[in-house]
């Protein structure tokens, strides 16, 4: 069986530098995301560059058949996923009440259902083998409660607890899972969920080579959690030793405003 990386939302932003460090290490590619010929001018770019295969699946995550075009085109292809990469992922800045609840039933349903999916299908045949490293891409939003982010940040509280549990499960099978917590990172994440003006984006954002690296690296060590950046960091330590209230709250509040 022909080894790969497995890699969601791999068409751009952190996704496409994870990828991109693994082609340099000479590691074969699947590549999911919704945009085919995004994925297609990657693939004969990297391709060309790399001595690598690079598989595609162009498909919609946020519905299960997104799933099961994956999970088939691996066992058609004959592939041992060796390395999974949950990163695709999207936010919906705004008060709960007032946003569409459409697209709140469409995060949960990719930022965590195929998360688990992924990971559970995955994460078995890996501990079969023997062998395999899993890193599920977070966020600080999941450290706290965030006012005019609720659903995402409890969406990425819910992936951090669950790889962390998962990361002790599969102590001496030979598998690792890691996650990853950027906070604002520069990416197509601000379009998509309409905070262009939230004051958290004005200061402080790192730049997705640089989150991917440092994901790249700790997944590769079996490392249990990493955050990048000093500032998010000490933020995240801070919200997860604040104790819960109104103290908590309405500075998460302040912080996820918008400019005036």
């Amino acid at each position: 069986m022909e080894k790969v990386a497995l890699i969601t939302g791999a068409s751009g932003g952190i996704g496409l530098e994870l990828a991109t460090l693994f082609a340099q290490d000479k590691t074969n590619l699947l590549l999911i995301a919704r945009n085919k010929a995004k994925l297609q001018e990657i693939k004969q770019l990297w391709e060309k560059q790399y001595p690598i295969k690079v598989y595609l699946v162009a498909t919609d995550l946020s519905v299960i058949e997104g799933f099961y075009a994956i999970r088939d085109f691996v066992t058609q292809n004959n592939l041992q996923v060796e390395y999974l990469v949950n990163n695709a992922g999207f936010g919906d800045y705004g008060a709960f009440v007032e946003r569409s609840i459409e697209k709140f039933r469409e995060m949960i349903s990719l930022n965590i259902s195929m998360l688990v999916e992924l990971t559970y299908h995955f994460a078995q045949k890996m501990k079969l083998n023997g062998s395999g490293k899993i890193l599920n891409v977070a966020s600080t939003s999941g450290f706290q409660p965030d006012p005019y982010f609720a659903v995402y940040g409890a969406s990425k509280a819910f992936v951090i607890n669950f790889t962390e549990a998962l990361h002790k499960e599969l102590e001496k099978t030979g598998v690792s899972a890691t996650v990853i917590s950027p906070g604002p990172t520069a990416t197509g994440f601000t379009d998509k969920a309409d905070m262009e003006d939230a004051k958290l984006y004005k200061s402080g954002v790192m730049n997705a080579k640089d989150v991917a690296v440092i994901g790249y690296k700790a997944m590769h060590k079996g490392k249990l959690h990493v955050i990048p950046g000093l500032r998010n960091r000490v933020m995240a330590t801070l919200s997860s030793t604040m104790p819960s209230g109104y103290l908590r709250l309405n500075l998460a509040a302040k912080i996820m405003e918008r400019e005036n």
